[in-house]
């Protein structure tokens, strides 16, 4: 295999990755209140942690009570690394998860796994409270609640500058709208794979939020409450997650293996393309001068949501087969069967 050609052309230029995924930081790192550091406390802050991580793993509610992680949740210590306690407002267990004998364990246990590379997402988020109206904008005090909430769930959320004229255009007739055109002009210089409006208003002392999202030609809506702003924002992040899961989540048993073939690779793409395909097993087959072609494990559709990520572009249905090399016959007259074709074809 050449993988010269588009290694040295990579090695000449490392400046960004072309991907437009983002890899989730503090993955496999849980953040759970608790009250003291007793055992007891701490054995129940860590059972809560492990039902968390599995939730922002998988994107299924009911994995965690899978039978096949019954040994783990008896003994959550096989997959932890590290574990301790950090001072608050509020105090808090911080439990380190070990990525790989995690990912084993629930592979072992038939479950899928989202890797760490996924949809950035633009949140447009508007409060109401008795205090007034107001867009939540990066770096106000009110973003914090939002941001733990988006890594509790795993999900790589992204604020607007909240400026005036992107407060004129976050009005909440256009966030509750089914039609997101009145946010994408305010959303382009920000580069995000997904759009996410939330209204939420305080009534009684109880928030409730409003909330649509759009990922390509996906799209989902919802309503979530809670006892407060942070208990809604989560509500709002579970939600997503869950919606979001699905699309990326390769389970194992359930996936066929595909062949891939990509053109116009270099080292940057090569970089890029490898987190992308990392849950789906992606295993190099070829390369020749900038062509690669891999093996996979997963649904077109499945595929197909991870590498819209990297903003590839798909081959047309009825386009011909790469041209493959001549084959030379071998020493006893017999000519090799040729490569397989692939299923699919993109190229950057």
């Amino acid at each position: 295999m050449r993988f010269c050609n588009f290694l040295f052309a990579g090695c000449l230029s490392l400046v960004s990755l072309v991907s437009h995924a983002e890899t989730v930081k503090g993955l496999y790192q849980v953040r759970e209140p608790v009250n003291g550091q007793s055992p007891e406390e701490r054995d129940q802050a860590t059972q809560r942690a492990l039902d968390t991580l599995v939730l922002r793993l998988t994107g299924d509610p009911k994995a965690a009570q899978s039978p096949g992680l019954a040994a783990i949740r008896k003994d959550p210590q096989q997959i932890i690394s590290q574990y301790g306690f950090d001072a608050g407002p509020p105090e808090v267990l911080k439990v380190d998860f070990d990525p790989g004998t995690t990912e084993q364990a629930l592979r072992s246990a038939g479950l899928g796994v989202w890797g760490a590379s996924r949809p950035s997402i633009l949140g447009w988020w508007l409060n109401d409270s008795a205090e007034g109206s107001s867009l939540v904008g990066d770096g106000q005090a009110s973003a914090a609640p939002l941001r733990r909430a988006a890594q509790h769930r795993g999900l790589p959320l992204h604020l607007p500058l909240a400026d005036l004229n992107e407060q004129i255009v976050a009005t909440a007739p256009n966030l509750e709208g089914a039609d997101p055109a009145p946010l994408n002009a305010a959303s382009e210089r920000y580069n995000a794979d997904a759009l996410l409006a939330v209204h939420a208003q305080e009534e009684g002392g109880q928030w409730q939020a409003k909330w649509r999202l759009w990922l390509g030609d996906q799209k989902e809506a919802g309503t979530v409450q809670g006892a407060d702003q942070a208990a809604v924002a989560d509500a709002v992040m579970l939600a997503v997650n869950e919606r979001l899961a699905p699309r990326f989540v390769a389970r194992p048993g359930a996936s066929s293996a595909q062949l891939l073939e990509v053109q116009g690779m270099n080292l940057e793409h090569y970089a890029s393309l490898g987190r992308l395909l990392e849950p789906f097993g992606g295993r190099v087959q070829s390369v020749e001068g900038d062509r690669i072609v891999y093996r996979v494990n997963g649904s077109v559709d499945q595929l197909r949501a991870q590498l819209s990520l990297a903003r590839l572009q798909e081959a047309p249905a009825g386009q011909a087969p790469t041209p493959a090399v001549p084959v030379q016959p071998a020493a006893g007259g017999a000519v090799p069967a040729p490569a397989p074709t692939p299923q699919l074809r993109y190229r950057w």
